[in-house]
């Protein structure tokens, strides 16, 4: 190798380097603030927090995990010591079914999942329909989506033909319908989890 080839590859490396420390503190910044995979659906239990309040309180100790009756609620392997551990819901593996008795929420010892007033003030995110993927859209009549909803008509409003139509006010984002959504490999309805949205932490309690 010529001394001008090496001086070359000397470079490169000096210059990816100095690039990878640049961009580290701006990824670990970005980890920290949106700890949730990019495009992801991993969803907070039911009565969490805001993001922040939540991972303050939360003590890992799956007791939410252990009072779900559909085995929902599950420890996350983030890989990050700001999460690892904290409990999530897959709604492409096992949706929350909003219990009669919201037990992750009286489960819950810390208050990092606040129990609501009623099922309709349940926050996990929000329900997003991507039209021209949805089989209603080839004229199938498909309803599988408002069918299995816990909120039924006040989450979805299903018209004549067409895709469904998201409620927001109505849409408590248990990520039912994306469980059940028969659309593959990807799903015609999912849900966008909420980040910093939610029950707001008391600061009296």
């Amino acid at each position: 190798m010529s001394t001008e080839s090496g001086g070359n590859q000397g470079r490169r490396e000096f210059f990816h380097r100095s690039l990878a420390r640049l961009i580290r503190p701006v990824g670990d910044f970005l980890e920290k603030r949106f700890p949730f995979p990019a495009g992801s659906t991993i969803l907070r239990p039911p009565g969490a927090l805001p993001e922040q309040d939540f991972l303050d309180l939360c003590a890992r100790c799956g007791a939410c995990v252990d009072s779900c009756p559909v085995d929902a609620i599950l420890p996350w392997d983030s890989g990050n010591e700001a999460t690892d551990k904290t409990p999530i819901i897959d709604p492409n593996v096992t949706a929350c079914v909003v219990c009669d008795g919201l037990e992750c929420m009286n489960a819950c010892p810390t208050g990092a999942l606040r129990l609501v007033d009623a099922p309709e003030d349940i926050r996990m995110g929000l329900a997003r329909v991507a039209a021209a993927d949805c089989v209603r859209a080839q004229d199938d009549d498909c309803s599988i989506c408002v069918d299995r909803c816990p909120m039924g008509s006040r989450a979805l409003n299903l018209p004549d033909d067409g895709p469904p139509h998201v409620i927001d006010d109505g849409c408590i984002g248990c990520g039912v319908c994306q469980k059940f959504c028969p659309t593959r490999p990807t799903r015609a309805i999912v849900v966008i989890p909420h980040r910093r949205n939610g029950p707001k932490a008391d600061p009296q309690a």
